[in-house]
């Protein structure tokens, strides 16, 4: 396992709802991890294996905020320095598990696996409008996808795809020949373009009664390496004469917040924050709904991708005017582990 992706950043992890006070295993980055809630409330991340027969710790038992192995019952504290070894008084200093800077944010816990110094929790993606009395967040699922986590990437630097794969919800013919716009950034690209005068896609037909036609917009917001932010919407024609001004019209944030498992496997936990039906449920599942069957759509054709690329190792492809952003996307996360290899070269 080679998984090519910078370990001096914050990753997801999984729903904050999900950590409770029970043992469970997750895996991001090829590595194998127990995962819990502490007896005040925070959460604690350790390296799935007892350093001595490798037993995964996660098997074991929960006691306070420590860990007993279920083989030999060692038992680790939340730190992952062993804190007792039955019949043996003595407990040597490599008696210990590797353990993770963690935060939650946006109702997801954050990893920081790289070097414990550099963690800044500041650098945690923060979506402005989320938690804004004008603005209601909704937590979706956790999409688990057979395939790398730049190549989840790369579709939610594009939004050309959309046309094409998402007719039933996220959009329609009318945006096939309007082309893409970008501006790039040291950490990230931002990808987008307006249709104007144009019938509204079928999610927002159901939600903004639109009586003709719409002027809509899709800003594709990707910050390396794993998070990208969809804002897109729609008003009456001519009703936004200053693209600044997104907020008069039914808008959206899609958020991606991307889980590299390993070479094969990602998790896109994703999220969604609206300005419009603030406090009705009913829009959250049917919102749901639409979006279930939108990202399963990617979820489809990027397995099937993935396939075809592994039975074709040699295939060559070719670049379309639209890969500019992808592209980009993929030399930032290549700056980025290159700067960590010269970092541990010079260590």
């Amino acid at each position: 396992m080679n998984l090519f992706a910078p370990r001096n950043t914050w990753y997801p992890l999984t729903w904050s709802r999900n950590v409770t006070r029970s043992l469970s295993r997750h895996r991001i980055l090829g590595m194998d991890l127990v995962v819990y809630r502490s007896e005040g409330g925070g959460v604690v991340a350790l390296d799935d294996a007892c350093p001595h027969r490798l037993a995964p710790l996660s098997m074991g038992k929960l006691k306070g905020d420590a860990i007993e192995c279920g083989y030999h019952g060692m038992t680790f504290g939340a730190d992952g320095r062993c804190v007792r070894i039955p019949g043996q008084p003595m407990i040597p200093p490599n008696a210990r598990v590797s353990s993770y800077p963690l935060r939650e944010k946006m109702g997801l816990v954050w990893i920081w696996p790289g070097d414990p110094a550099l963690a800044d929790p500041s650098r945690i993606y923060d979506l402005p409008q989320y938690g804004q009395n004008d603005w209601h967040a909704a937590e979706g699922d956790a999409l688990r996808i057979e395939t790398n986590y730049l190549n989840l990437a790369d579709n939610l630097c594009d939004p050309a795809h959309v046309s094409f794969v998402h007719l039933s919800t996220l959009g329609n013919s009318a945006s096939e020949d309007i082309p893409v716009e970008h501006t790039f950034s040291e950490d990230g690209v931002l990808v987008w373009r307006w249709i104007r005068n144009a019938p509204p896609i079928p999610l927002f037909a159901k939600y903004g009664n639109f009586a003709g036609n719409v002027d809509r917009w899709h800003y594709y917001d990707y910050i390396a390496p794993c998070i990208a932010v969809i804002d897109f919407g729609s008003a009456d024609a001519g009703k936004i004469a200053d693209p600044i001004d997104r907020d008069r019209g039914l808008r959206i944030f899609a958020c991606h917040f991307i889980t590299p498992v390993d070479d094969h496997i990602c998790i896109d936990h994703w999220l969604h924050v609206r300005n419009f039906a603030l406090d009705d449920g009913d829009v959250d599942q049917r919102l749901h709904a639409d979006f279930r069957i939108a990202f399963n759509e990617d979820k489809e054709i990027l397995e099937r991708i993935e396939k075809v690329a592994q039975a074709r190792p040699n295939a060559k492809t070719i670049r379309l005017a639209i890969d500019a952003a992808p592209q980009r996307m993929r030399r930032i996360v290549e700056r980025m582990v290159a700067a960590e290899s010269e970092t541990r070269a010079l260590a």
